[in-house]
């Protein structure tokens, strides 16, 4: 399939996980991908930009320099993230702003940057990564859910305010997902099998969401072939949100 053909995507928190996955799969598909991470280190046919989504001056560089390479930009994904434990209380107010500033307000930036790209392109699509935290309780995540509510949220804001500018906005609400950010919460469990047998158990086809899948969800998103799609948030949970099954019976 070759329905990314003569676009130009850029990717925050594009260096691995979720990001790599989906620069990957929009190259596969004919598109022209730009990564930024603050370690960019990609192979062909990506290229990487450092950028830090909490500095203004930085993205607007990054953006700028992407923009140059390219030609233009007619998609962003708006990956980049970082994850927070505890509950409400566990974490002091200096926490609370570095998980805003990076997953809330690192979009704002980044899209902000890229707008005047987005608006001169015909098939302009913004994909927002946004997760199951949005709309279901999950347990010691309050500051990282409301971070990812906020997303949700500014998600729809965004749709509504550029549809008419031909600009699509979209998110995908990934479970769990078997990504290194996880890896790495698994390796400081107490019993790291325990608790990852915990994680695929919650998710009703009893695995872990791989990357691949949310980046086929963010590529169709992206695509000119889902031009009537905006506003919306795609699941890709394993069913987490929406089935209840009753227990299985040991």
């Amino acid at each position: 399939m070759n329905d990314f053909d003569g676009l130009r995507a850029v990717v925050t928190g594009g260096a691995s996980g979720i990001g790599l996955a989906a620069a990957r799969q929009l190259a596969s598909r004919g598109a022209q991908v730009v990564v930024f991470d603050l370690k960019p280190e990609v192979d062909e046919p990506l290229t990487g930009i450092a950028a830090d989504v909490t500095d203004d001056a930085s993205i607007k560089a990054a953006v700028a320099a992407a923009a140059l390479q390219l030609g233009g930009i007619d998609i962003l994904v708006n990956n980049a993230g970082i994850g927070a434990q505890g509950d409400v209380s566990a974490n002091d107010d200096d926490e609370w702003h570095r998980v805003l500033d990076v997953n809330v307000v690192g979009v704002a930036r980044v899209t902000r940057a890229a707008l005047p790209y987005l608006r001169k392109s015909a098939a302009a699509a913004i994909v927002n990564t946004c997760s199951i935290a949005a709309t279901a309780g999950l347990p010691n995540r309050a500051v990282y859910s409301a971070s990812k509510g906020a997303v949700l949220a500014l998600t729809m804001a965004m749709a509504a305010d550029h549809v008419r500018e031909g600009i699509r906005v979209n998110c995908v609400n990934p479970g769990t997902a078997d990504t290194p950010w996880v890896g790495r919460l698994l390796d400081v469990a107490a019993d790291p099998a325990a608790e990852r047998a915990a994680l695929e158990a919650r998710q009703p086809m009893g695995r872990l969401v791989s990357a691949d899948e949310v980046a086929a969800a963010i590529a169709y998103l992206a695509s000119p072939l889902s031009g009537s799609t905006t506003g919306t948030a795609l699941a890709v949970d394993g069913g987490m949100q929406n089935l209840r099954l009753p227990a299985v019976k040991s």
